[in-house]
């Protein structure tokens, strides 16, 4: 069973590299540059994370680098490391993302839940700000949602959404104290939501829980 379902990880994260980079090759120059929902990223620069991610970079001596310029943090090196590989020709980046697609190579400290949900997140952090409309496929949603649902750092989104009844109107999710808060609405806007993404999630997501949304505090280190 567990080899059937990382079988259907990997295919997951198969369609999604593909579809990214046939969406990253539509884009003008201009798309490429504008503002992504994470902070500090262009759409560059998340593309570039993305088709990074399946290949032997960085080396170890460039990560140990970035570590030390970034004092220890992890999330400021990786960022960094990102927005180096970003410099490259866009047609470049779409095409290393095309190329790695089938990879099931596996970065340091992850697996392919996780890379699967980057996936999804991040294909929303540069489609939103540019008005285009991404869908995510409902297994593969449901797959990241519980992932970042189970998982601690860096989202903690167990104890964020504390006090919150969290339903899905298009997906078998609902989690949460049953008891508490209703927030409803599609999974991919819960999944935004769960991940420090709540301001293009608010205006998308349904109950009496959406107005304490606003006060519950980002991940620490800002969107990833």
């Amino acid at each position: 069973m567990e080899g059937e379902m990382d079988e259907t990880r990997w295919q997951d994260v198969e369609r999604e590299r593909l579809s990214l980079a046939d969406l990253l090759d539509s884009l003008t120059s201009a798309q490429w540059e504008t503002q992504s929902l994470c902070e500090r990223w262009r759409v560059r620069d998340v593309a570039a994370h993305v088709a990074m991610s399946p290949v032997p970079e960085p080396s170890m001596s460039t990560l140990v680098a970035a570590l030390v310029r970034a004092h220890g943090h992890l999330w400021e090196a990786a960022a960094a490391i990102a927005v180096d590989y970003a410099q490259r020709p866009t047609e470049e980046i779409a095409a290393g993302l095309r190329r790695v697609a089938a990879s099931r190579a596996v970065p340091r400290v992850t697996n392919p839940d996780n890379l699967l949900m980057d996936l999804l997140v991040h294909g929303q952090d540069i489609t939103i700000p540019l008005g285009i409309e991404r869908p995510m496929p409902t297994d593969a949603a449901v797959a990241g949602f519980r992932r970042v649902w189970s998982m601690g750092w860096p989202f903690h989104a167990r104890r964020r959404m504390r006090g919150m009844h969290l339903i899905a109107t298009d997906a078998p999710v609902d989690v949460g104290d049953p008891d508490g808060a209703r927030v409803q609405g599609r999974l991919g806007d819960l999944l935004l939501l769960i991940t420090g993404r709540a301001d293009p999630a608010l205006d998308r997501l349904d109950g009496e829980g959406t107005a304490r949304l606003r006060s519950i505090p980002r991940p620490s280190g800002g969107t990833r």
